[in-house]
């Protein structure tokens, strides 16, 4: 029997993927980083969300993340601003720009009893550096219990406006 080193080469690179072995050239995204000088970034928050089959609402606690990934430069948030569903800002939570060292972070935590955003809440975040920075993480984290059932769940922020200066 003859051997095809194209057909080997397939099955052990099918048999590494399938293992989670899979060299970098087969997933380019993951070597993928994104540089910004500025953004405005929206992040979807949900206050609570509806279970059971009469649609009841469970109330979850919401942290929001600004996390500045870059080794070696500051950012500066400049917005944070709560959102109900219906659209409308209900709040600012930042009185003056904040500066985040490298590797730096901050948070928004609204406990479960704050319900005032509703089921579509959202936050926009606003930053801006000095030079070409990596782009920040930002994203809500959600988590509740009651009654020994639990439930928690990432948000990640999506960019809506790239600062153009």
């Amino acid at each position: 029997m003859k051997h095809h080193p194209r057909i080997a080469l397939a099955a052990i690179m099918l048999i590494l993927a399938i293992c989670g072995h899979a060299p970098a050239s087969a997933a380019p995204d993951a070597l993928e980083y994104r540089l910004s000088r500025g953004q405005t970034v929206y992040v979807p928050a949900y206050s609570n969300v509806f279970s059971g089959p009469k649609a009841l609402p469970f109330s979850l606690a919401t942290m929001l993340s600004i996390r500045n990934v870059d080794l070696h430069n500051r950012m500066r948030v400049t917005a944070i601003d709560y959102y109900g569903t219906d659209g409308k800002r209900l709040r600012s939570h930042l009185d003056k720009p904040l500066t985040l060292p490298p590797l730096g972070s901050t948070s928004v935590y609204l406990g479960e009893q704050d319900t005032a955003g509703g089921f579509g809440a959202s936050f926009v975040v606003r930053w801006d550096a000095v030079k070409v920075i990596n782009e920040p993480i930002v994203e809500c984290v959600m988590i509740g219990a009651k009654s020994g059932q639990g439930i928690s769940f990432v948000s990640p922020g999506r960019v809506i406006k790239e600062n153009t200066r």
